[in-house]
């Protein structure tokens, strides 16, 4: 999953940055309003975290702009306002949780689950499609009885597949989901790690449409 990261102090940023990357999660940090909205001009982010103290445009003016174009994506406020007024600003500029600074990371992961998932449309935690079941908060992928521990880009590239059961993603898509900015991507990575994923899980999990993309079948 992509994440933009709109944080202007760059001690926090780093670490924020790092914590996604750990939770197997693609970045893109940029520093001030201005450029996150060039972000969203050439990028589809399945998560946005948004600092409101920013240079350039604030982070309520970022949230009305990004809600005016009906962008529907999941976002969740990080800041250290922590006037009741300014979380009902924030919440009914059109943000989806708020939290304020400082906060224990596993905390903003758990909000992040939490938000794309009902942006989803689905409020269980677990992902599965009655074949596979992948479990965001421990990494772990089930088959019948078997779990199995993904590494950071195996459980990416997965969880791109399985909040979208029986769409067809390209590696072009795949790609965007699982690789932020710098980050070299090699010609076959994505093959690569569907090759791991097939030998871990079987065959069968994930199906290659030829000349197409790749995608895990629909419930039944």
């Amino acid at each position: 999953m992509r994440v933009l990261l709109v944080e202007d102090d760059r001690m926090i940023g780093e670490t924020i940055q790092g914590a996604l990357r750990d939770s197997s999660y693609a970045v893109d940090w940029v520093r001030d309003g201005q450029h996150a909205l060039l972000s969203f001009s050439t990028h589809v982010y399945d998560a946005v975290l948004l600092d409101l103290g920013l240079p350039g445009a604030d982070g309520v003016e970022v949230l009305h702009a990004v809600r005016r174009t009906q962008n529907p994506v999941p976002l969740i406020i990080i800041t250290a306002r922590d006037s009741v007024e300014e979380r009902i600003r924030g919440l009914d500029a059109g943000a989806d949780d708020y939290l304020i600074k400082p906060f224990d990371m596993s905390e903003l992961l758990a909000r992040m689950r939490a938000v794309i998932r009902r942006r989803g449309g689905q409020a269980a935690p677990i992902l599965t499609n009655g074949i596979v079941t992948l479990d965001p908060a421990s990494r772990e992928a089930t088959i019948g009885e078997s779990a199995t521990r993904l590494s950071s880009r195996e459980f990416a590239l997965l969880q791109a597949l399985m909040i979208r059961p029986g769409a067809i993603l390209s590696r072009a898509e795949l790609e965007e989901r699982i690789y932020g900015w710098n980050e070299e991507v090699e010609s076959n990575a994505v093959e690569f790690i569907i090759h791991t994923l097939r030998k871990k899980l079987g065959a069968a999990t994930i199906k290659n449409v030829r000349g197409v993309g790749w995608m895990v079948a629909k419930p039944a």
